[in-house]
């Protein structure tokens, strides 16, 4: 056993050496762990082949489309500019709030579809309009902005990490998943919300220049609330819809209709239907070009995510169950595991994807050992390696660059502003966590 361990350590460390140090592709680092640690547990050469291809084609058929569909609805989104409508609509209604607040909530909103790199890239000119007009410091609305879109792109699906956790975690009851992700994310944007309000009282007011032709020109022809949202809203009551759909009848006429269309597949699928309708001339253009760069997008996911399954492969096969009963007696100290894991990746490699997908495969083996096995065990595990995949966001993560970039800050104040921004994040959402999965076990 202690070997067995050595060998998943060793894996580990080139994980974090490969995609940090040697910069070399996820795809390839994944790759050859999974070799190397079939190879270190004495696996044969083509039984490791044949576990990593089954590993690997299991996570694309599980959720492969997913990833399109959902990629496809946040390009569609970004182009039609669904995504300031929604912003928009958020700032007018909750006007009485204090900015940071308001800039948090259009985080939460924005960043389920869209990644939050391009939805940083999106809001910053609205940011930075708001931060003129208000005459409010730029500093503390770019951290509400930036830990506002971080929190649901880590914890709540159709984004690819938490739905790439749900698969490696075979985890059935996704509307479960997007509901306590939903809880979770908003708990941890109030406190990004908060840490920006402190930041705008402790940075001075700049004036900026900053407004373009090009951003006027895509608030004028944004499509109304009501239609940016449907994309979003339609696939969320649809999925809802087929967990109730289960009380029915069996012999109700045109349930396997109903069944059809509440499927997570298929109700995405209408919604990115629905983001098609976004734009009022040249659709069939638009529908093109949204598919082509969805699919781009998620091309480099599931690739990764696949290869992700694969390394899980190989660890299944180490007969965890048999050796580490120290584990289960932890109690409510095993809920720690996923997020120590998932920071210690996030931290030394930078991207959250690859932390919550590779943690994810380490420990699906030994959900059963730290009380996880249940589908709201393994709910309480997405939500603890990904309050760990935001701890933290520094230099080595594409996202503080572009959070830094967009926002003309310098690297000592973004490390001192949005780098501790995700650190609090991080910490309050292990604290959330550990709280409500310790009240669920009591119950």
């Amino acid at each position: 056993m202690i070997f067995s361990l050595v060998c998943i350590m060793i894996t580990i460390t080139w994980i974090v050496l490969g995609t940090s140090l040697t910069k070399l592709h996820p795809f390839l680092v994944l790759f050859t762990a999974a070799l190397f640690l079939s190879l270190l547990l004495g696996l044969s050469p083509m039984e490791s082949l044949s576990l990593i291809q089954v590993g690997f084609g299991k996570i694309i058929e599980k959720i492969g489309i997913l990833i399109v569909f959902g990629t496809v609805i946040g390009i569609a989104m970004e182009e039609s500019g669904a995504t300031l409508s929604i912003a928009h609509r958020v700032l007018k209604t909750m006007n009485r709030l204090p900015l940071p607040y308001a800039i948090s909530s259009i985080g939460y909103l924005v960043s389920i579809p869209v990644f939050c790199d391009a939805a940083f890239v999106i809001l910053s000119q609205l940011n930075k309009t708001l931060s003129q007009q208000t005459k409010t410091p730029l500093v503390g609305l770019t951290v509400a902005l930036s830990t506002g879109l971080f929190a649901p792109h880590v914890l709540v699906p159709p984004t690819p990490g938490p739905l790439a956790a749900a698969a490696n975690l075979e985890l059935e009851n996704l509307v479960l998943l997007i509901g306590m992700g939903a809880v979770v994310a908003f708990i941890l944007i109030l406190v990004g919300g908060r840490y920006g309000q402190y930041l705008t009282q402790k940075y001075p007011y700049e004036e900026i220049v900053h407004e373009t032709i090009e951003s006027r020109k895509k608030e004028e022809k944004m499509p109304s609330f009501f239609k940016a949202v449907l994309p979003l809203l339609v696939p969320i009551v649809l999925m809802c819809l087929g967990s109730m759909i289960k009380l029915l009848p069996e012999n109700l006429l045109g349930l396997d209709w109903l069944l059809f269309v509440t499927q997570p597949t298929i109700a995405l699928g209408i919604g990115m239907l629905f983001s098609f309708s976004l734009v009022k001339f040249q659709r069939k253009k638009f529908l093109n070009d949204a598919v082509k760069r969805g699919i781009e997008q998620a091309a480099p996911i599931l690739i990764i995510t696949g290869m992700g399954g694969a390394l899980g492969g190989i660890i299944q096969t180490i007969p965890l169950k048999d050796y580490a009963e120290w584990i289960s007696s932890t109690d409510n100290l095993g809920i720690l595991i996923p997020f120590l894991i998932a920071a210690l990746l996030k931290t030394a490699q930078g991207s959250s994807t690859i932390a919550i997908i590779t943690t994810s495969s380490l420990i699906f083996p030994i959900l059963p050992l730290l009380g996880l096995d249940s589908e709201m065990g393994k709910v309480w595990a997405i939500m603890s390696l990904g309050v760990g995949s935001m701890t933290v966001s520094h230099a080595n993560d594409s996202y503080f660059w572009i959070v830094t970039q967009m926002s003309g800050m310098d690297i000592k104040t973004a490390y001192k502003t949005h780098t501790l921004g995700t650190l609090i994040q991080g910490g309050v959402g292990l604290l959330v966590v550990w709280l409500g999965y310790w009240i669920w076990s009591m119950v």
